[in-house]
């Protein structure tokens, strides 16, 4: 981690090692916290999930989204502005009107950056759509099937031609934060092997391939954050056995029909405390 963020986060962790010193000579300055801005899609923003936040309503963000249960774990001064529907364009241009790009937020005082992104801009998440079938075989269409003829994968192809995209946006991060350590979220467990249906409404080669192809823009992203010098914070293995199939109280991620306040097919309160639990690790750890 660059020396800035080190330092004022191991500055907060130890405020009781410095509490006791006081008592044998002059207390120091307060530190500063450490300055956190957090970027990103819908995977991040948790849309629905209250409370809402009030700043730009139009983005569907949570005051109880992970960047916000970050930042608390962290004692960090937090600057929010992911978006719901974000693709990496709208890093530099403005996603609605009177909604600023994602990138002015960044300054060379910035400590701390995550980023998730990548789910819209490779079409994913409507590919889920995409591959609803309530009625079981052969009523309907395999969307595996679909994405497969040929014996070329056409949604992991996208997610492959997207990624020097994203390499620049790390690139960018970098330049307008240089001192930032930079955290990059992946995706995660939406099906288990095989999914659930008819509960779930996607068949078990559908599940399979959609949760495939979220696995494989993850691990490009990982690679692409390893090649950049950022970190890669897994949230696939911490959300195993929370996905959309588990029992209501279990999900991590919502269902087609959310059975809690939150989305279709995205992180629920619970899912937001988990994946914030796992970057405030990520960043004490690296």
């Amino acid at each position: 981690m660059r020396t800035a963020l080190r330092l004022a986060l191991a500055t907060a962790l130890s405020a009781g090692a410095v509490g006791a010193a006081a008592s044998a000579q002059a207390a120091p300055a307060a530190a500063e916290p450490p300055r956190y801005v957090a970027l990103g899609d819908s995977y991040a923003a948790a849309p629905l999930v209250p409370p809402v936040d009030p700043a730009d309503l139009r983005c569907l963000r949570s005051l109880a989204d992970y960047p916000h249960i970050a930042a608390e774990a962290l004692g960090a001064e937090l600057t929010d502005v992911t978006c719901s529907g974000a693709t990496s364009e709208h890093l530099s241009t403005a996603q609605h009107p009177g909604t600023a790009p994602q990138y002015g937020a960044l300054t060379p005082d910035t400590d701390l950056v995550s980023v998730t992104i990548g789910g819209n801009d490779t079409g994913l998440f409507d590919e889920v759509l995409g591959c609803v079938n309530i009625l079981p075989r052969p009523h309907g269409t395999s969307c595996a099937e679909e994405n497969t003829a040929g014996g070329t994968d056409k949604v992991r192809a996208r997610i492959d031609a997207w990624a020097p995209a994203f390499a620049a946006v790390l690139d960018e991060i970098a330049r307008r934060a240089p001192r930032a350590e930079v955290f990059v979220v992946g995706y995660g467990t939406y099906f288990r092997p095989d999914g659930c249906h008819p509960a779930q409404p996607f068949w078990k080669q559908d599940a399979n391939h959609l949760q495939g192809a979220i696995d494989h823009l993850n691990a490009v992203l990982r690679k692409t954050a390893e090649e950049d010098g950022a970190v890669f914070v897994d949230t696939r293995t911490p959300s195993i056995g929370h996905d959309i199939c588990a029992a209501p109280d279990d999900r991590h991620i919502e269902g087609l029909i959310p059975t809690r306040a939150a989305a279709p097919l995205h992180p629920n309160a619970a899912g937001a405390r988990a994946v914030g639990g796992a970057l405030a690790a990520a960043v004490r750890a690296s």
